[in-house]
């Protein structure tokens, strides 16, 4: 399990020179949980994105103790970005404890309310999300209230093609999700089986860039006020990513088996084998770069114990912070 969560707003709520408005709280998880926003006011209390499975109790516990900080009596909604287990994880722990809605984008209506496996990304990428069920659904072009303020939502495809993102226009803050990062943006998913996505991401860059921002809140990692030089960051990534498809399908092989090391801390490395080999999404990635089944496990093992990511000892793989 990662490091315990920090609640990264400061007393007066400054983030650089940027003054948090009221109604805003932000919890940075880390990468194994997606960051939540609890949005507060006096007729509406939400949550934007739950975290991983692995930590459902921790999340049920922040919410608990924001609704105790801030004097409120329950929570009304989640909504989630996008339905990557480390942004859902948390909805059905959550709607157990508090009976509150689960919003959803609406290109995911059929693949949740059927619990489709071959629709959603789980097993796909070999993660867990508990079942959960959505209550209402999130459209683009549309608006919705988050505590106390209005909120636009906004297609963000690219990282994931169904994702959205979170727009509030009289104070400039951006829910940016996975589509902009401080340096850089989530792995390109939807290339690794055939969907296309380098466009879509360069799609959401530019829309990002053509709104007035003041505060990005990402997915993972810090809220930023530099807006500028992370789109600038993010397009030179996209770039390097998109001018070789093998780089994209490399990166993005490491990033799972980084994110699953995360979840195990330690793990003996016959089970790691046996993970990469039955997960479907590093099928498809060793199938892309031609390797031989034990190759692609060997590669993939020592790539993140050459960028330092994690080290073997043992006959076990070890996470590396």
């Amino acid at each position: 399990m990662s490091s315990p969560l920090r609640k990264i707003n400061v007393p007066e709520k400054r983030i650089g020179n940027y003054l948090l408005p009221p109604g805003i709280d932000i919890f940075e998880r880390g990468w194994l949980s997606a960051n939540n926003i609890f949005l507060f006011g006096n007729d509406d209390v939400s949550l934007v994105d739950t975290g991983y499975c692995a930590h459902q109790q921790m999340t049920v516990d922040l919410v608990f103790n924001a609704l105790k900080q801030h004097g409120l009596k329950t929570l009304n909604k989640v909504v989630n970005t996008h339905l990557h287990s480390d942004h859902c994880g948390g909805n059905a722990a959550l709607s157990e404890q508090f009976d509150c809605e689960i919003w959803i984008p609406k290109a995911e209506a059929v693949a949740v309310q059927n619990w489709d496996e071959s629709l959603l990304s789980f097993q796909q990428l070999g993660q867990e999300c508990p079942r959960f069920t959505h209550h209402a659904l999130l459209v683009p072009g549309e608006e919705i209230i988050l505590g106390p303020y209005r909120w636009q939502i906004l297609a963000a495809p690219g990282h994931d093609n169904h994702s959205i993102m979170l727009y509030q226009e009289q104070h400039q803050i951006l829910i940016s999700a996975d589509a902009l990062w401080e340096e850089g943006f989530g792995v390109i998913f939807p290339e690794l089986w055939g969907e296309g996505g380098f466009e879509e991401v360069a799609q959401t860059l530019e829309l990002i860039e053509g709104l007035p921002v003041a505060l990005v809140i990402p997915g993972h990692g810090k809220p930023f006020t530099d807006v500028k030089k992370s789109i600038e960051t993010a397009k030179s990534r996209l770039d390097y990513l998109s001018s070789d498809a093998d780089r994209n399908a490399r990166h993005g092989a490491k990033v799972l088996l980084k994110y699953k090391l995360l979840e195990w801390r330690n793990q003996e490395l016959a089970k790691v084998n046996q993970w990469i080999s039955g997960t479907p999404a590093m099928e498809g990635i060793r199938q892309q770069m031609n390797l031989g089944v034990e190759e692609f496990q060997a590669w993939l093992v020592q790539a993140l114990v050459k960028s330092k990511a994690a080290t073997i000892e043992k006959d076990h793989l070890i996470n590396l912070d």
